[in-house]
């Protein structure tokens, strides 16, 4: 059974991922390029949204999983994995992050060349980002997907092959019982908070990650588990999800105690690892849980943004960091600056998908759209045929 839940929340956080990264080019926070002005107040709720919105892309990532393995084998879906992402990941290295990185030159002054003299002699032989020019930039996502699916296969298939398995009925058990079963997921999130996360920062370069990438590992196995737990899970969302939106709400409000008015520590450090994944796993369990009672149905719009949110995820940081390159040193004020940015953002990736990716299958490939596409655009273009015809005969 689908999930039309499921594909609406995909569409939503990829949709606060642009206002994420408009905020970056406000925040005090280190990004590609700055505003002239940055806003203390702004860490907050980019703090708030920073903390869940990752992790609940990699449980949504796991829970597509277990429905693409549900009718393939291993293998297959391998294949599938390394066309959905690889080669969007290849091409948006080549095509769409280095403008991007010429921007940033730009902006501190590290080039002087046309964007075709970076590209042609700079972009590809100067080494790894920050140092050199080749990255992945926003698109880290998709490596590490690519990774974790081909390491978590096997351990999936072998949960699937036993759907009553110990395991399996020991979490179903566990739920039936009391929906807060679900917070022994924190568990291993808390030891990695506590004991990996100071030494380990975050840098989205898969190879000495290692912090974040056993926690977005860890992640995106809840996913595919949670699935598998089938309606034992969806009941228990049902019944804790107000608590569990009072939960996040109060330990985000004593982040912000510890953050503001307590020396950090380790004993300090060690209490606020635990509030802060008990936070984080609250805010996933209710927004599944409210999705789960309000957006559990088909709809057409749905449907287009489905096809989409993948190609805006390409698109959008690199169309963000444009905008901002041209508007970063004007004496405007945040909201105008930000409404352009956001709107500037969502604007031409919509022109770019519409008018251009979705009317050249040839290029469906690179942003991971699939065959299914074209049976779409018929349709579209079927109905849009049949309205005419109508309407001629109307008129006649």
């Amino acid at each position: 059974m689908r999930r039309h839940d499921l594909d609406w929340l995909r569409v939503i956080v990829f949709g606060l991922l642009i206002f994420y990264h408009v905020g970056m080019f406000f925040v005090p926070w280190g990004w590609h390029i700055k505003n002239n002005i940055l806003y203390e107040w702004l860490k907050i709720p980019m703090a708030f949204l920073h903390q869940w919105r990752l992790p609940i892309l990699f449980v949504i990532s796991g829970m597509g999983t277990a429905f693409a393995l549900s009718f393939r084998s291993g293998g297959k879906f391998i294949k599938e994995r390394w066309l959905r992402l690889g080669i969007p990941l290849i091409f948006g290295m080549l095509v769409i992050i280095p403008p991007q990185v010429y921007i940033e030159r730009l902006y501190k002054g590290n080039v002087n060349a046309s964007y075709a003299g970076f590209y042609f002699n700079d972009a590809f032989t100067q080494g790894v980002y920050p140092a050199g020019n080749i990255s992945w930039h926003h698109l880290w996502f998709l490596p590490y997907l690519l990774v974790f699916s081909m390491m978590l296969t096997p351990v999936f298939l072998a949960l699937r092959k036993h759907p009553n398995g110990k395991f399996l009925t020991w979490i179903r058990s566990g739920l039936q019982k009391s929906p807060y079963f679900l917070f022994w997921g924190i568990i291993p999130l808390y030891l990695y908070e506590a004991f990996l996360e100071p030494f380990f920062e975050v840098t989205h370069n898969l190879t000495s990650d290692w912090f974040n990438f056993i926690s977005s590992l860890t992640f995106f196995f809840y996913g595919y588990l949670l699935i598998h737990v089938k309606k034992e899970f969806w009941s228990a969302l049902d019944k804790i999800k107000s608590r569990t939106l009072l939960i996040g709400t109060v330990t985000f409000s004593l982040q912000l105690v510890i953050w503001y008015f307590i020396q950090d520590s380790l004993w300090v450090h060690l209490v606020e690892a635990a509030i802060k994944v008990t936070n984080i796993w609250a805010w996933i369990i209710t927004i599944f849980g409210f999705a789960a009672k309000y957006l559990n149905r088909p709809s057409p719009r749905l449907t287009y943004l489905n096809q989409a949110v993948y190609p805006f995820y390409i698109l959008h940081q690199t169309v963000t960091v444009i905008i901002g390159y041209f508007i970063y040193d004007s004496h405007w004020s945040f909201t105008p600056k930000f409404i352009i940015m956001v709107s500037g953002t969502f604007g031409v990736s919509w022109l770019i998908y519409e008018f251009l990716i979705r009317r050249i299958p040839v290029v469906w490939p690179l942003f991971g759209l699939k065959k299914i596409a074209r049976t779409s655009v018929n349709k579209a273009t079927s109905i849009s045929t049949q309205h005419k015809r109508l309407v001629r005969g109307v008129n006649r």
